[in-house]
């Protein structure tokens, strides 16, 4: 693919996009709502090539629910898109205003980025999510995606492209899909040293993926986060409650991002946690315990699913049903121990004491922080921002799930009647 021809597309569209209204903007999201629900067949025979390749070759089915498409998450898809069109268009907020002592009149107001580069690995639905945000907000999105979910990337974007073409004032120019040649990136080192073409650029991914960015890039990156995601079972803990949550972090979806990966137990409720926590998962999950939590499970866990916890297992990010298991001696254990181990996503405490919930949610570094509830919860549909771009676990610019207004910056317009200085 010939990316400096992208480039020049893309700049075409930023600019044409920096001149409409939200009106414009959203009739054209409208069209492709539309036109993703009419086309949603050709999509799913299209997803179905993707998912039968990684079959072939042995992709986890943890990986694969990722890349796969139905009619139930096309649905999601188009609703993510009909939140993001009812949101205010953030493009010409008037952030603030004031008069100088001079007379001059300095106001602060949201403006695009301009080109947004994503490299994003399996779900396809980040396809459209990127682009409906990045169009929403005046921006144009080249689309980066991986060679394990092309077919269905390509056709998707082809929907949307002649969505765009067919609505008056469309912008078609606005979204690009780089070409994936399997185990070649040499695309994804020219776009990370794309200084000049492109704005900013965001990794959604694997902990790999996100590296390879972070580390190599010249061109400015919003990072996401990998999920290393902890749930802290509190002495003071409703166990009954801790266990049904451990459940919906662990087990609902264990290869996204916002899964846990680790549980962690105040040492006074091991004997009647770990016991309720077995019953709870009923085999559905390995476990790699700390010697004290491995002496009671042993009693509860078959032993093809329990194993010896090494120093490798905290902090890995599993993906999978799997998770380790590690003891403390205290809440402030437990808080040095994630703040240690975590990448800065998202974390719980399961507790009845007030003060706890407090301290941990003051003192552990994540972008978000939950008492009494699943970290299953950060995302951006969630949060009610509709799509997102990913879950930003640094602290510059953008932190925890990324909406509408991650991908704009400012402006000072100043107006004056003559002024020198």
């Amino acid at each position: 693919m010939n990316l400096e021809s992208s480039y020049k597309t893309l700049k075409e569209g930023s600019q044409k996009l920096a001149l409409q209204n939200a009106t414009q903007k959203n009739n054209a999201l409208k069209a492709v709502a539309q036109a993703l629900d009419k086309n949603r067949k050709s999509i799913i025979d299209a997803n179905k090539i993707d998912i039968e390749n990684a079959q072939k070759k042995g992709v986890p089915d943890s990986i694969i629910d990722r890349l796969l498409l139905n009619d139930k998450r096309i649905d999601g898809i188009i609703e993510s898109l009909n939140i993001v069109i009812a949101q205010t268009d953030p493009i010409g907020d008037e952030i603030a205003g004031w008069k100088t002592p001079n007379g001059m009149s300095i106001r602060q107001v949201r403006v695009p980025l301009g080109i947004v580069g994503i490299i994003y690995e399996n779900r396809p639905n980040v396809t459209v999510d990127a682009f409906c945000l990045a169009y929403k907000s005046g921006n144009s999105i080249l689309l980066r995606g991986s060679s394990s979910s092309y077919v269905s990337n390509k056709e998707i974007v082809r929907v949307i492209k002649d969505a765009l073409k067919n609505v008056e004032d469309g912008v078609p120019e606005a979204i690009e899909l780089v070409e994936v040649i399997e185990h070649n990136h040499d695309d994804v080192n020219a776009i990370l040293n794309a200084v000049g073409k492109i704005d900013v650029v965001l990794p959604r991914g694997g902990k790999k993926l996100i590296q390879n960015v972070v580390e190599n890039a010249k061109v400015p990156v919003i990072e996401t986060g990998s999920g290393v995601c902890h749930l802290y079972i509190d002495e003071f803990a409703n166990l009954e409650m801790a266990a049904k949550i451990a459940e919906n972090a662990k087990i609902q979806r264990p290869s996204v991002c916002n899964a846990i990966e680790c549980i962690v137990v105040h040492k006074k409720m091991l004997q009647e946690f770990l016991p309720l926590l077995a019953k709870t998962f009923d085999g559905r999950v390995k476990i790699h315990a700390d010697e004290q939590s491995f002496s009671i499970l042993k009693n509860h866990v078959a032993s093809e699913l329990l194993f010896q916890a090494t120093e490798d297992d905290f902090g890995n990010e599993y993906l999978d049903y799997e998770c380790c298991i590690k003891t403390v001696d205290s809440i402030e254990d437990a808080i040095s121990y994630i703040n240690s181990h975590n990448t800065k996503h998202s974390e719980s405490i399961i507790t009845e004491s007030r003060a706890n919930a407090r301290l941990f949610q003051t003192t552990v570094d994540a972008s978000c922080v939950y008492v009494n509830a699943s970290t299953r919860f950060t995302d951006g549909g969630e949060f009610g921002f509709g799509a997102e771009l990913g879950i930003s676990t640094q602290k510059l610019h953008a932190r925890g799930p990324m909406g509408i207004k991650v991908l704009t910056t400012t402006k000072y317009l100043i107006d004056g009647e003559g002024q020198i200085r």
